[in-house]
């Protein structure tokens, strides 16, 4: 097996793993993760497979990004961690919780549901597949091309993190777009389990996010997840670490202390 890539902030006694969303990295938590990190944290922004800096892999699943934590878990010797994860990520912490329950201390899920979610990334992905680097030689005119299918300037400026440098004069990308580009059904696959998961588990949501119906999914939820909580940031949408941070960071030291 391959190591996932990760930065680790902080020196505390108590490991404190971030899974990124889709089409995220690990750095996009690099705030959150200094203001933990002077809590007494260690914090582990980590790259799952085919984004940021980890390894690129034809094959993509809940199933394997679940052995591909377990695996870094392994190897930085962790045997307890508090594991919160974002959209995508928040799937796999769910899958690896129920999983490798005697792994997580306690479980927080940031705006997802572990139901199913049909494909909805398709311009996002047609733009990002559309970036030709033999004609785009800037972070500007990569951002105009964008444009064409992203009207949103934010969800944009998010996706161009993704550009970096190969060599002087040539851009490209850190995820691996061949193989994300057709991951639709893959990322929104519903969490199927045998398994609940009994310790304490705290679900963030956008007040303005449809991501999670706190009517219809609260059943699911709890189903899997026996001593749930659920906190609602208000002003938020999808992303509420990025979009109320200060409210975020408030709530989630609370439950988490």
């Amino acid at each position: 097996m391959e190591l996932l890539n990760s930065n680790i902030i902080g020196e505390g006694e108590k490991n404190l793993l971030i899974l990124h969303g889709f089409l995220g990295m690990g750095d996009n938590w690099k705030t959150h993760a200094k203001n933990l990190a002077e809590k007494g944290y260690c914090v582990h922004l980590i790259d799952q497979r085919n984004h940021g800096r980890s390894f690129w892999s034809v094959d993509f699943s809940y199933k394997l990004m679940v052995e591909d934590l377990k695996y870094y878990m392994d190897h930085h010797q962790i045997s307890s961690a508090i594991l919160l994860g974002h959209s995508m990520g928040g799937k796999t912490a769910m899958n690896f919780a129920l999983r490798y329950s005697e792994l997580v201390e306690k479980l927080i899920i940031i705006d997802i549901s572990p139901r199913y979610y049909a494909p909805h990334h398709q311009n996002i992905l047609a733009g990002l597949v559309s970036l030709d680097f033999q004609v785009i030689r800037s972070r500007k005119a990569a951002e105009e091309q964008l444009s064409n299918y992203i009207s949103d300037f934010g969800t944009r400026q998010f996706l161009l993190k993704n550009l970096h440098w190969l060599e002087n004069g040539k851009l490209g990308l850190r995820i691996n777009i061949e193989a994300l580009k057709n991951s639709g059904e893959a990322i929104g696959q519903a969490v199927n389990c045998d398994k609940v998961f009994d310790k304490p588990t705290l679900f963030m949501i956008g007040s303005k996010s449809n991501y999670v119906d706190k009517n219809n999914d609260n059943h699911m939820i709890s189903s899997y997840f026996l001593k749930t909580e659920m906190i609602e940031i208000k002003g938020a949408g999808h992303w509420p670490h990025a979009e109320q941070p200060n409210l975020f960071f408030n709530h989630l030291i609370s439950w988490i202390d």
